[in-house]
């Protein structure tokens, strides 16, 4: 019972002074979580150009990769030359023109007698651009020479050389995206169209001939092209672009932007899957909805520390309320224990004199239980004496 006495008499005393009673901390922050978040400030997240993507499900592509070369379609190749023997007295192109059907691109005198000399005109049998010129003005030219060559290169071959293992999955009518790094931007899709009549027994590799556009003439033939051969897929795949992909390759790793933070970015271990040119299959470590960093993501794995607000500081901005250091919430005796350190850091007097507020608190719990404490003893007295 007199415990019973002891421990009311504590506790009013905690309330009348006005101090909280100590409880559990509401809530404690992943240490994981905390241990791996990076947060940064505003400018921090505009000069890494940090973008994000959400996760979700999607069709995904098995594919095979191949290197080649753009090509010009023989076809669409032809070569200007003259009927009869002579001179070229006029040369109206040059390498390098672009030229359109009919148009006169060389004059040739005969050497038959007349005054003057018979002509002809050597004109373009299609449109293209000349890309070679064997003539110049007053030369000499035969039957047999070849003045001019033209190429039509409104359409292009893109050549892979497609691995001979691999060739068994890639029939005619494939689809593959091919990235032209010289001309950047987007890949381009195209259609398998025929195989090589031979394989390169050095390389393992056989030529797969893919017909490209090219309205804007940037495609030339010796251009690199790196082929991406769709050969199967399957729906409802949990995929993210590739270059959301960072870590060792036996610890990879995917930054997914904090859920409550501001500008927070949690580095998240995950399991990989399958890959093609452009998404990696996730088999575990994210959910459909997480917004991964798929922009700079590299560099935000060095960013952090003391470029940015601390974990603690978000937390206390996100929640309205303090927190520890390592993200968990404050407890009131961990409350009153930086209080403390505080009155101490900044004198016991105010600046009028007067006594702290901790001490105060101090000074009215003891003046409290004293009060109680003397009330008790009356009660106790009044007890004995009705007794005897």
């Amino acid at each position: 019972m007199k415990n019973n006495h002891t421990y009311h008499l504590l506790v009013s005393a905690i309330v009348l002074a006005g101090l909280p009673l100590c409880t559990q901390a509401e809530e404690s922050i992943d240490p994981g979580r905390a241990a791996n978040t990076i947060i940064l400030d505003e400018t921090a997240v505009q000069n890494l150009r940090l973008k994000t993507e959400m996760v979700e499900e999607r069709e995904f592509e098995t594919t095979v990769f191949a290197v080649g070369r753009i090509e010009d379609i023989p076809a669409k190749l032809h070569s200007i030359s003259s009927r009869i023997s002579g001179r070229a007295i006029e040369v109206n192109s040059f390498e390098g023109d672009l030229v359109k059907k009919g148009q006169v691109l060389v004059t040739v005198e005969s050497r038959q007698p007349g005054n003057p000399p018979p002509t002809i005109s050597l004109e373009a049998i299609s449109d293209g651009l000349i890309i070679a010129s064997h003539v110049l003005k007053g030369q000499p030219v035969e039957p047999d020479t070849d003045l001019l060559d033209i190429a039509d290169r409104s359409e292009m071959w893109a050549v892979a050389k497609i691995p001979e293992q691999e060739a068994v999955n890639v029939k005619p009518g494939t689809t593959a995206r091919i990235f032209i790094p010289a001309i950047g931007g987007q890949p381009i899709t195209a259609i398998l169209i025929r195989y090589g009549v031979t394989a390169d027994r050095d390389s393992g590799t056989i030529e797969g001939v893919f017909q490209l556009k090219n309205s804007d003439g940037r495609l030339t033939p010796g251009m690199r092209a790196e082929f991406s051969i769709i050969t199967a897929s399957r729906p409802n795949v949990l995929a993210v672009p590739k270059t959301a992909i960072q870590g060792d390759p036996i610890k990879r790793v995917i930054y997914v932007k904090d859920f409550e933070l501001e500008n927070a970015f949690v580095q998240v271990p995950v399991v990989l899957g399958e890959q093609n040119d452009i998404f990696v299959e996730v088999i575990n470590g994210l959910f459909v909805g997480d917004d991964v960093v798929t922009q700079g993501s590299y560099t935000l794995g060095f960013a952090g520390g003391e470029s940015g607000p601390s974990l603690k500081d978000a937390l206390d901005a996100a929640h309205g309320h303090e927190h520890n250091e390592d993200g968990s919430e404050t407890t009131p005796e961990q409350a009153t224990q930086k209080e403390g350190h505080e009155d101490h850091a900044h004198g016991v007097e105010g600046r009028e004199g007067a006594p702290s507020s901790r001490w105060l608190r101090y000074y009215s719990i003891a003046v409290t239980l004293l009060a109680l404490f003397l009330i008790q003893q009356v009660l106790n007295n009044r007890t004995s004496q009705s007794k005897a």
